[in-house]
Order: C-alpha cells, then sequence, then structure tokens
C-alpha cells in the first residue's frame, strides 16, 4: 500500500524554515501514530509531499492507516496510490488501464494529469493519449469532460508515476506541536470539547482542566470524552488532564454569595485556579468553549469581568458561533453523544443571574467568600497522563467478575462506534449487544434483568470502570468479558479509541 499525504495550503505559503519544521513535524507525527500499528510502515518526506508505504504483509490495516491520515492535524488530503516507473505516453495509458480498467464500465469519465519535472509531453498530451486509450479499450460509457461518474487522476513527478485509486480529505490546520500548549478547561457538554478540537486541529498541544461538581460518574464521563478527542485527534503527544474537586467552592459560592452573581464569580473561581496550575505546567493560555451571549454568565460585559480575575491569556475558539454549528461539529468528530450523555449534576444556579456584571459589586460579593476554600481544591487537584486517565476514577470500587469464557452471558461490546465498526467482536454464540460506553448507564436499565451481561473492550480497562459503576447502582448481573487471546485489534497493538 502506498499513500502520498499533501500538506495543509497554509504550510506551503509559509516561509522555507517554519515550511521545514511543520512539515518535519508532521513527518514525525505520522511516524509515530502510525509504528503503533506496525513498526513495518514507513514514512518518508520530501518538499511537496509525505509517501506512506506499507508492505503487503499488512494490507488488513488499510483502513486503519486512513482513519490516522483522516484524523492528523496538517494534511490537507491524501490518496492511496500506485507508484510506477515513468515510461512513454503508452506505457502510462497500460498502467492506467490496469488500475481503472474494470471500474469503468458503463461510466463515463475523464482523465486529470497533475506533473511536475522536465518531459517531452505537456500534461493535455497524456490527458488525451490515456482517455482516448481508455475510452476505446474498455466498457466505459464516454467521456465526459465535466461532471463526469469517474475521475481518473494521474501525477507525473519528474520520473515516477502515480495512478491515484482513492482520495480522501485531511482535517486541514497544523500538524501537533507545532504550536505552544493550552490548558483547555472541559466539562463535557459540547462546547468545551469542540473548542478543545479546533486547538488541537490548529496544531495546539491541549491539555485538559476538569472542575469535578458532579461526582464519581461525573468525572468518568469527563475522563472519557476527553480521552476519545485527544485518541482520535492528538495522540501523537501526550497530554496531562487536571481535577480539581469544586463541590466545596461550590457550596461555599451557594452559602456567602448574592444569587445574581453566583455564576459570574464561580467562572471567575475557576479562571483563578486554572492560572495557578497553568502556571505549575508551563502553559502560557487557557481555553474555555464560551460563546457570546449563549448563556447569562457569557455577555461582553461579565466575559470582561471574569477575565480581569487572571493575568493568562484566555482564548474562546467558539466565541461568534450558533449552537447549531457547534452541535454540526460535535457530530462531525463523534463527540455528540458524550455530550448528549452525559450525566448531570448540580452547578451554580441562579434564579436571575446577571447580565451587565460591576467590578465593584462583584469584588464586595468575594470579599465574603472563604479563599482557604478554593487554595484547598487547587492544592487537592490530581494530574494525570491522559493516557492513563480511565484506569483510576476516584472512590472507592466494588470488586468486578472478570471472566475469559462468556459461558450463558450475553457479551456488551461497550466500544465507540468507530472502533466497533473497525474491528467488530464475533462470538461462536452471536451473544453479542453493542451499546457505546456513553450509553450504557441509561440503557442498561433496560435490558433484561434475568439474564447475566459481561462488558467488552479492547483493553478491559473501561468495560471494568463501568461494570464497577453498575454494581454501584445496585446492579448484580453484570461483569466483564476478557479473553485470554486478545481480539485482533488488540494485537496489532491499536485498540485504544474508548478504553
Amino acid at each position: 500500500m502506498h499513500f502520498v499525504v499533501k500538506f495543509f495550503p497554509e504550510i506551503t505559503i509559509k516561509s522555507n524554515p517554519v515550511r521545514k519544521r511543520m512539515s518535519r513535524q508532521l513527518k514525525d507525527n505520522l511516524l509515530r501514530l502510525l509504528r503503533q500499528l506496525d513498526d513495518r510502515i514507513q514514512v518518508r518526506k520530501d518538499w511537496e509531499k509525505i509517501d506512506v508505504v506499507a508492505p503487503d504483509a499488512v494490507a488488513h490495516l488499510g483502513d486503519r492507516i486512513e482513519e490516522v491520515l483522516s484524523n492528523t492535524p496538517g494534511i490537507a488530503n491524501f490518496s492511496r496510490v500506485r507508484q510506477f516507473p515513468l515510461g512513454d505516453l503508452h506505457d502510462i495509458y497500460e498502467k492506467t488501464l490496469s488500475v481503472w480498467g474494470p471500474a469503468l464500465k458503463d461510466k463515463t469519465f475523464c482523465v486529470r494529469v497533475k506533473r511536475s519535472g522536465k518531459h517531452d509531453f505537456q500534461s493535455l498530451d497524456v490527458e488525451q493519449y490515456v482517455g482516448g486509450g481508455l475510452n476505446k479499450n474498455t466498457e466505459a460509457g464516454r467521456v465526459k469532460l465535466k461532471n463526469p461518474d469517474i475521475t481518473v487522476k494521474l501525477e507525473i513527478r519528474h520520473d515516477k508515476l502515480y495512478v491515484i485509486e482513492e482520495q480522501h480529505p485531511g482535517l486541514g490546520g497544523f500538524p501537533l506541536g507545532t504550536q505552544d500548549p493550552v490548558l483547555s478547561l472541559v466539562s463535557g457538554g459540547f462546547d468545551s470539547i469542540v473548542a478543545s478540537y479546533l486547538t488541537m486541529k490548529r496544531g495546539i498541544r491541549t491539555h485538559f482542566l476538569f472542575f469535578n461538581l458532579g461526582g464519581r460518574q461525573h468525572e468518568l464521563g469527563v475522563k472519557e470524552v476527553a480521552y476519545y478527542l485527544w485518541n482520535k485527534f492528538g495522540a501523537s503527544h501526550r497530554v496531562r488532564f487536571v481535577s480539581v474537586p469544586f463541590d466545596e467552592v461550590v457550596a461555599e459560592i451557594l452559602d456567602r454569595v448574592d444569587d445574581s452573581h453566583m455564576g459570574v464569580i464561580l467562572k471567575r473561581m475557576m479562571l483563578r485556579a486554572a492560572g495557578v496550575i497553568a502556571k505549575e505546567l508551563e502553559v502560557d493560555a487557557l481555553v474555555t468553549g464560551e460563546a457570546i451571549a449563549q448563556v447569562s454568565s457569557q455577555t461582553l460585559k461579565n466575559l470582561a469581568v471574569i477575565d480581569s480575575v487572571t493575568d493568562t491569556l484566555v482564548l474562546r475558539p467558539l466565541i461568534a458561533s450558533d449552537k447549531t454549528d457547534i452541535i454540526r461539529t460535535a457530530r462531525a468528530i463523534g463527540t455528540e453523544e458524550f455530550a448528549a450523555n452525559m450525566p448531570e449534576y448540580c452547578g451554580v444556579i441562579s434564579v436571575k443571574p446577571t447580565t451587565r456584571a460591576k467590578f465593584e459589586k462583584v469584588e464586595s460579593e468575594e470579599n465574603r467568600f472563604d479563599f482557604t476554600v478554593l487554595d484547598r481544591a487547587i492544592g487537592n487537584r490530581v494530574i494525570q497522563n491522559i493516557d492513563e486517565v480511565i484506569e483510576e476514577v476516584g472512590g472507592q470500587a466494588p470488586e468486578v467478575d472478570i471472566r475469559e469464557e462468556p459461558g450463558s452471558a450475553v457479551v456488551i461490546d461497550i466500544r465507540h462506534p468507530d472502533e466497533e465498526e473497525l474491528d467488530p467482536l464475533e462470538l461462536e454464540n452471536d451473544a453479542v449487544q453493542t451499546i457505546p460506553f456513553y450509553q450504557l448507564n441509561n440503557r442498561f436499565a433496560q435490558l433484561d434483568q434475568a439474564q447475566e451481561y459481561l462488558l467488552y473492550c479492547a483493553r478491559g480497562v473501561m468495560s471494568r470502570l463501568h461494570a464497577s459503576h453498575l454494581l454501584d447502582e445496585g446492579y448484580r448481573n453484570v461483569g466483564v468479558y476478557r479473553p485470554q487471546r486478545p481480539h485482533r485489534q488488540e494485537k496489532a497493538g491499536v485498540g485504544k479509541i474508548g478504553n
């Protein structure tokens, strides 16, 4: 298999030193990600593209390679190609025929050529010769230059011919690691996760900061979506997940602060804590998911009052976005279901919240706040590497029954649909249900409680956590399916999404 990767256009217009740095970073990122699939995959860079070459022995990983290329920032598009030594016009036609001939049956088509280097023919000569040959010697419908059913794309670079089999859009943006890092405040909802995705897409190494107001279940939900986002779009660089227990801070606000200013002051407390943690992580900017006037605390006047509490730069990628656009993006990147199924929690809800907070009034209200409570919350923060966050969630967890054989139990595959679709779990008795982990809490109660269930995920981490949570909820008919022989995907070293 051979893939040709094209740089995002904003990279190609940079100065030579910046372009070299960014293209080298993209190559390194792809090498790091693809070597997790198989260390025989090669990644080679030249001035205008990156070549990804996989030997025939790993042909079964083609879909996985395409998934990596689709979700890695810095790529405009990529193509699966056949590479040949460049011959004369007739040789080009024969090579193209070998790839595209059968696919043209009863289809209208045209040939398009991109060429670089010195040759004794023009691109139009190739298009006419190859197009005429295909039209005459295949069962194609006819040549159609505008809006054909199939466009046969060829690229000629110096002494190489590339016959493009498939072309796919990339994510765009800049390669991860080419910009300074940020700390993103995440709650698990639509906005903060989409904001984090946008910074990652722009090449920014994005750490996560979570203020826990809702206990163990809410913490697990936010860790899952943060892990999913990192694993899909940013796994070339390890980042941190910081969890701050904020229930005492909320209680102090409810007890000491005037009702109309609770929301604004809660945000100020979060930014105070975030600024301290950002400095510890050597991060110069914070990211939030706020959009103008989406809720009462997000008016320009209130945002100005909130930001005044910290000297740390606050970035708001969604500031002028509509909610429908945010949800559309969440759906496209696979986080919509996370947000829709995120456990609810009790926060600070004002009956008549102010939309035009005044500095003097806010400072007066905060003078009644016991700031040792905030200091204690910051001191009790937990900092973990993102790839370790769901292996341990605060609170005592009951013992979970782990089995290597399902027996009479029904196995529930709780992996994310993206992962399950790429590598479905198949058992001899076909007793498998698929319920994504972010829907499990709501849907488990609807199952036949006389039946025994075993949860499955590739590495067994998430399945244990969710089984533990269901046991906490009082269910006694749930355990974990952990086969002695790993599922095919895990043996390949790529069973990461949703684990």
